[in-house]
């Protein structure tokens, strides 16, 4: 192994246990247990509550133009993209959405407009100082400034390289994947699409690998998690909760691989060239363990600018606020309106309706009106049982199911679809419903025992 400076030995220690303690560590704070993360965010929130909705819809208002701008400006060579060319360069469709929800907020805080989108049980219920776009906010500050403790330091090189023997027999992936899940977990699920996207193309991953990393490792991170579990109401609940989804998520990381659609795609690169199963032999005279601490040192070794780490977080800020806040916005709103003034969830629905039955999950029809609407997006099981559900052990299994879905097509899903990952939106369909339906029984068997 090669020998490295004490200074760059602490670099790599020094922020990842900081940033171990922040995002990983609960505490008991008023009877409930919260990661130091959303303790700050709370804080916060209170003394800006009176000025969030706006600065939110400024926010919103500003990534909707952005991107309408460069709409009509010429694509730059993606090597040379600025960090604002990527950051509202997004295709039409995710175009239009920004400015819908940019309207729609406008609509709420101006209290313009049909009632339908701005009432309390609608636009008005996202974008009310309390509301969830509000802690949004707070906590996206916080996690996306924070972020960089882990992913910079050399963490995710250390567990990416200790996991070659576990990823391989278990979920037939190759032990960098690790990397990709560990990036989603902590960070957040676009992250994991992304890093998967980019080494599928560069020739690291086959068509089926980056098939099964993109649509199975791409968890949602522990900041979303705390989000839906708060807007449930279920905050004290986060280990048990947290615990319940990496049981599930495994459990179907062992499945989905070996049944339809993934189990189809072919494992081949992107190139054509079959699977080369000596890719990841151990160089000689290593261990897994030393060979992940020298790619950990390696990579702290390169981060030692204060500069780029207070850059990478605003980036990731900027990333999160104007990327996230206008989808939540806009799918939201209209989804909340089809659940206040339509039936559609309600027919959608109906076939989880005995399966929870069955489950023993109480509020079984309302629940399953929950179960299908995760597909646009995450956020909306959590908003709509906690408007409907009493029981708080049905708040409890939507919360874990929602999470577990994965496919959102406000954010993973429609990542997936824009890049070079081999999936179509039939195999999203087909994964999201599965995902859901294996899920379902090992996450109500949790609640049961804890309620």
């Amino acid at each position: 192994m090669k020998k490295f400076s004490l200074s760059t030995w602490l670099l790599f220690l020094i922020p990842s246990i900081i940033g171990i303690f922040l995002f990983m560590i609960p505490f008991k704070i008023d009877g409930e247990w919260k990661i130091p993360v959303a303790i700050l965010a709370n804080e916060v929130a209170k003394f800006v509550e009176p000025i969030m909705p706006w600065t939110v819809t400024i926010v919103m208002i500003l990534a909707a133009i952005g991107s309408l701008i460069y709409q009509f400006k010429k694509d730059s060579n993606p090597e040379e993209q600025t960090f604002f060319e990527k950051l509202f360069r997004v295709n039409w469709f995710w175009t239009i959405v920004r400015i819908v929800g940019a309207i729609f907020a406008v609509m709420v805080v101006a209290n313009v407009g049909p009632e339908a989108i701005r009432s309390e049980d609608t636009g008005g219920l996202l974008l009310s100082p309390t509301g969830l776009l509000s802690f949004l906010f707070t906590i996206f500050l916080f996690a996306g400034l924070l972020l960089p403790l882990l992913l910079n330091f050399g963490l995710l090189e250390f567990f990416g390289t200790m996991m070659v023997k576990i990823m391989r027999p278990l979920f037939k992936l190759p032990g960098r994947s690790s990397i990709d899940a560990l990036a989603s977990w902590i960070g957040d699920g676009t992250i994991g699409v992304l890093l998967t996207s980019k080494q599928y193309e560069e020739g690291f991953y086959t068509k089926k690998e980056a098939a099964i990393i993109g649509t199975t490792f791409s968890v949602v991170s522990i900041t979303f998690s705390i989000v839906v579990l708060e807007e449930l109401g279920l905050g004290s609940y986060f280990l048990p909760f947290y615990g319940t989804v990496v049981g599930a998520g495994v459990v179907l990381a062992f499945i989905m691989p070996r049944i339809y659609p993934l189990s189809r795609k072919p494992d081949e690169y992107i190139d054509g060239r079959p699977y080369d199963e000596h890719a990841e032999t151990l160089p000689e005279g290593y261990n897994v363990v030393s060979h992940g601490l020298e790619n950990a040192l390696t990579t702290a070794d390169k981060n030692r600018s204060i500069t780029k780490f207070l850059s990478d977080g605003l980036k990731n800020v900027l990333d999160m606020w104007m990327g996230v806040a206008p989808v939540v916005m806009a799918f939201g709103t209209i989804a909340l309106i089809l659940a206040t003034y339509t039936d559609l969830f309600v027919w959608l629905g109906k076939p989880f309706e005995p399966l929870l039955m069955v489950l023993g999950v109480p509020e079984a029809a309302q629940a399953a009106q929950t179960m299908v609407v995760g597909f646009a997006d995450m956020f909306l099981p959590a908003i709509l049982g906690g408007q409907m559900i009493e029981s708080e052990m049905t708040r409890f299994v939507i919360a874990a199911t929602s999470v577990t879905q994965l496919i959102y097509m406000s954010e993973v899903g429609g990542l997936l679809l824009g890049s070079k990952i081999p999936v179509n939106f039939l195999d999203l369909v087909v994964i999201f419903l599965l995902r859901t339906v294996i899920a379902l029984p090992i996450i109500a068997g949790v609640a049961h025992l804890l309620f």
